[in-house]
């Protein structure tokens, strides 16, 4: 069977045993040697795994002239990680505050709210309620062309299109004017090329 390849937790654990083990200092390059040979992780991954360790502090960098020098000490890992643990003990228990906070909101929301008849018959009115309202509204928009305000805004609307519809007959009438002028065309040309009514004219 193929055999399964190594977790990122995995490689971290095996990168610190590197460090334990030797209790040296190392460049980046000494790592990228070190690590696919002796704790199987690839060299491609060796730097973002470093840099991972760096940034939880299990592991301490400097750099001295253009080199960058990792190390680290039992010691400073163990106290890393029980900074860690307790930074995630603190955030579970800030977890635990809210939901509390949270079940004793729901708790309270539904004081009041418990299945009686009373509240059965209080839902079904309001329901009903609910619906006669939809319906009512229905019957007003029924009756909202008779409101004068409505017919009113009608007339100024038709009013409006009927002159915008007047005054583009007028161009249109100009145009074919002016090309019967220009290039001597029949009328019965110019409507049947452009696709203009012959019974058009302005609107009453």
């Amino acid at each position: 069977s193929k055999k399964k390849g190594l977790s990122f937790e995995e490689k971290r654990a095996r990168m610190m045993e590197i460090f334990f083990e030797t209790k040296d200092v190392f460049q980046l390059k000494d790592i990228e040697k070190i690590a696919p040979k002796e704790k199987g992780i690839t060299s491609m991954s060796v730097k973002e795994i470093l840099q991972s360790l760096v940034d939880d502090g299990m592991v301490d960098t400097d750099r001295i002239g253009t080199s960058n020098y990792f190390w680290a000490f039992p010691s400073k890992a163990l106290h890393a990680r029980k900074r860690k643990l307790g930074e995630l003990e603190s955030q579970f228990a800030e977890s635990n505050q809210k939901k509390e906070a949270l079940q004793k909101s729901i708790e309270k929301s539904k004081v009041g709210r418990e299945d009686t008849a009373e509240r059965a018959a209080l839902i079904k009115e309001l329901a009903a309620l609910r619906q006669k309202k939809e319906q009512l509204k229905a019957e007003i928009d029924k009756y909202r062309e008779c409101d004068p305000d409505v017919i009113e805004e009608m007339r100024q609307t038709n009013k409006v299109a009927k002159e915008a519809a007047n005054r583009w007959t007028d161009n249109i009438f100009s145009i074919k004017s002016w090309a019967k002028r220009k290039f001597g065309l029949e009328e019965s040309r110019i409507d049947k090329g452009f696709g203009i009514p012959e019974d058009l004219d302005y609107i009453d």
